[in-house]
């Protein structure tokens, strides 16, 4: 475990903020977007949490994006400037982003589960003549809970990004879309063949959007999910992340949805 220092906080909205941990020695390998670490708050427990971060940032600082859910990630989100948290990784299989040049991107993120995707959309703009459209759907439960709203809105600003935003309750002075971001996507036209997807965000979420794919033509190969399991070791020995045949830790959280979607039907599982 290496010892990280809190250099900066940002809050996003009130449960959630985004920390930008440096090294205080040595520093963890290189992350690849989609990938996760242990992160320890000393004296509370350890985490498994996505990368929100640029991968091609030629930097050691690592960035996390933390909604205070529970004792641990809540003593993650609470450490303030200055405050150490202990890293390791990085751990999992990544989007894979590269694999998908020369197409259309259909990134689809749902609340927080727009934090791992966030390495998607920048890896998409720094090399941006690598691909068609980029498309970005966002939901939220409220306005005042959307995530990295500015960005979104800049991202959309540079007109290399189609943003799809939509709120499922709105707040006075909200004039953007209501509902669920199975809607906006129903109705984006795509090329099939060449249109692979990222979707991350709750599971009944991913699921109607993988539908909704499949329907329109794209394989499921071509459609990226990022698996929520209980995430304890990192590497493949406790079994808590158990999917059916999977180690999540290990062979995914970033898994096809001809893997996940077989998977994910099975209640029990």
């Amino acid at each position: 475990m290496l010892p990280y220092r809190v250099t900066h906080r940002t809050q996003q909205t009130r449960d959630t903020v985004t920390l930008l941990l440096e090294p205080v020695g040595v520093a963890a390998q290189r992350f690849q977007a989609g990938q996760f670490m242990m992160l320890y708050s000393f004296g509370v427990g350890e985490v498994a949490m996505s990368v929100s971060g640029d991968p091609a940032a030629n930097s050691d600082v690592l960035e996390h994006t933390i909604r205070a859910v529970g004792a641990v990630s809540g003593a993650l989100h609470d450490t303030g400037i200055g405050g150490v948290i202990g890293v390791r990784g990085p751990f999992g299989v990544g989007w894979d982003l590269a694999s998908a040049a020369g197409n259309d991107l259909v990134i689809v993120g749902g609340g927080v589960g727009l934090a791992p995707l966030r390495p998607v959309v920048l890896g998409a703009l720094a090399a941006r003549a690598d691909y068609r459209r980029v498309i970005l759907v966002t939901g939220a439960r409220t306005p005042s809970n959307i995530l990295f709203g500015r960005e979104q809105n800049d991202w959309e600003a540079t007109g290399s990004v189609e943003l799809h935003q939509t709120v499922d309750h709105p707040e006075p002075g909200w004039t953007g879309r209501i509902g669920f971001v199975t809607e906006p996507l129903a109705h984006l036209r795509l090329e099939p063949s060449r249109t692979t997807a990222f979707l991350c965000g709750p599971e009944p979420m991913m699921r109607f959007c993988a539908q909704i794919l499949l329907r329109k033509g794209i394989i499921a190969t071509d459609i990226r999910v990022s698996l929520e399991r209980n995430m304890q070791c990192g590497v493949a020995r406790c079994g808590h992340c158990q999917l059916g045949p999977l180690l999540v830790c290990r062979d995914g959280p970033v898994v096809d949805y001809a893997v996940a979607g077989p998977l994910l039907s099975i209640r029990e599982l």
